[in-house]
């Protein structure tokens, strides 16, 4: 096991961690390619074809933007999200594009450079994409295949067809390798460690216990800076839906009951998880800064319960948060080993399933929960999301995906408040629901797989 807690959890723009930032990440890595290969100098003109679910929604989750993005140079972590708009148009008014973001000009034009094949997929997973490079007399220089897999993750050809993960070959083992859950359970057992203190030492095989600290803690700023943006931001969502940007108002509505801290029967923790959960979504919708976690679309689980933890609990503070992340991050690895968080390849289960799952064990973790009161509150998180569809209405990070993971933040509390109920002993494992996720992801039809053929999205009428 050497995925590490920041392949999982990183910054980037919305809407979309696989149809947005994996796009991006690829553009980025084939010009990359072009430049090692001394070829950019006899670049005229880029193709790039979005072929299977990111051809199918590619439109409404940024795809062909990001591709944009991608080949002026522009990567998820650090693009200005204010800037993509000035960027895009000035592309777009010169019919030009300096490539990587040097001074090598090519003709551009979006409309017909970017390709969305609606038809046709690749063959190793939903969001397959293929990148050409031409020189001036249309020979072709270089064209390579990426896949992206879900939440941000990209996979050349050859990984997908050995369908290995950009895992840290390169790099040296980790004290205590886990490949399911029932070894990582073992592992605190023999040590008498916490599942936070187990992913610690082991991310401490690549970076210094500071240099995690403060990175955790940037992302968790993140997320706060999110839920504030959100809280402020008034408006529709961009897209053409109409939707209405709900979590001003509510943040109106509930600071004019009192304190946060305040309840009343008008006022719950409950209504405030709802809020930041809305407030994060609506933000990745609107493109906006967001951490991935495990995913775009799932991105505001985690913050809300975060949130929750950060101002309802007496005594919570930054090395809670901390450990919050890493216990977290644990399931998020299992679940991305095992299964899948990719929409595209097993619905809605696997971002939004693996989403409250991860939240649930990291607030198990910081109320005091043991490692198998921990690995229980992930499993109640997922079991109760089997068989989530993935649905997007005009291919929109939107509907259903905002009021979804409010829903599924309040599940996650819920499922780590229920296992702290118990003893740790339960009949189904967190392997065991992982599987089943895996395989109803299988059987589940493509139309319910972020294709936007199926469920709400030919039901609810696109005006």
């Amino acid at each position: 096991m050497r995925l590490s807690v920041f392949d999982l959890m990183k910054v980037g723009i919305g809407p979309s961690s696989s149809h947005t930032v994996g796009p991006m990440r690829a553009a980025v890595t084939f010009v990359k390619q072009l430049q090692d290969q001394g070829l950019v100098s006899q670049v005229a003109r880029i193709e790039t074809e979005l072929y299977g679910s990111l051809g199918a929604t590619g439109k409404g989750h940024d795809s062909d933007v990001a591709v944009v993005l991608g080949l002026l140079g522009e990567s998820p972590e650090t693009v200005e999200p204010r800037a993509v708009k000035p960027l895009l148009d000035k592309v777009a008014t010169n019919g030009q594009l300096p490539l990587g973001g040097t001074d090598h000009i090519i003709a551009f034009q979006q409309a017909s450079d970017v390709i969305l094949n609606m038809d046709e997929s690749l063959p190793y997973h939903p969001n397959g994409m293929t990148l050409r490079a031409f020189a001036a007399d249309q020979t072709l220089l270089l064209a390579l295949t990426y896949y992206s897999i879900g939440g941000g993750f990209v996979v050349d050809e050859a990984s997908a067809m050995a369908d290995t993960l950009p895992v840290h070959d390169d790099m040296p083992l980790v004290p205590y390798p886990f490949s399911s859950g029932m070894e990582l359970l073992a592992h605190c057992d023999a040590t008498g460690m916490s599942i936070s203190q187990i992913i610690m030492e082991n991310e401490k095989t690549w970076r210094t216990e500071d240099e995690i600290t403060t990175e955790l803690l940037h992302m968790w700023q993140v997320m706060q800076d999110c839920v504030d943006n959100g809280c402020h931001a008034e408006g529709v969502l961009p897209g053409g839906l109409n939707v209405k940007r709900r979590a001003a108002e509510l943040y109106g509505r509930l600071n004019s009951l009192g304190s946060i801290k305040v309840i009343t029967p008008q006022l719950s923790a409950m209504d405030w998880v709802n809020l930041y959960a809305m407030a994060v979504n609506e933000e990745n919708a609107a493109g906006g800064r967001i951490v991935t976690a495990p995913t775009n679309g799932a991105a505001g689980v985690m913050p809300a319960v975060m949130h929750y933890y950060a101002n309802f609990y007496p005594g919570a503070n930054d090395e809670g948060i901390i450990k919050f992340m890493l216990a977290a991050a644990a399931v998020g690895i299992l679940c991305k080993l095992n299964a899948s968080i990719s929409g595209a390849e097993v619905g809605c289960q696997g971002e939004v399933g693996s989403a409250c799952a991860m939240a649930a064990a990291g607030l198990a973790e910081v109320i005091g929960g043991t490692p198998m009161q921990v690995e229980n509150a992930a499993e109640i998180g997922m079991e109760h999301n089997l068989g989530l569809t993935c649905d997007p209405i005009a291919g929109l990070v939107q509907v259903p995906c905002i009021e979804r993971n409010a829903m599924a933040a309040i599940k996650a509390i819920n499922a780590a408040h229920m296992a702290l109920r118990g003893d740790g002993e339960h009949l189904v494992s967190l392997d065991d629901v992982i599987k089943t996720m895996r395989d109803t992801g299988a059987d589940m039809q493509e139309k319910y797989k972020e294709t936007s053929r199926g469920g709400l999205a030919v039901n609810v009428i696109n005006c």
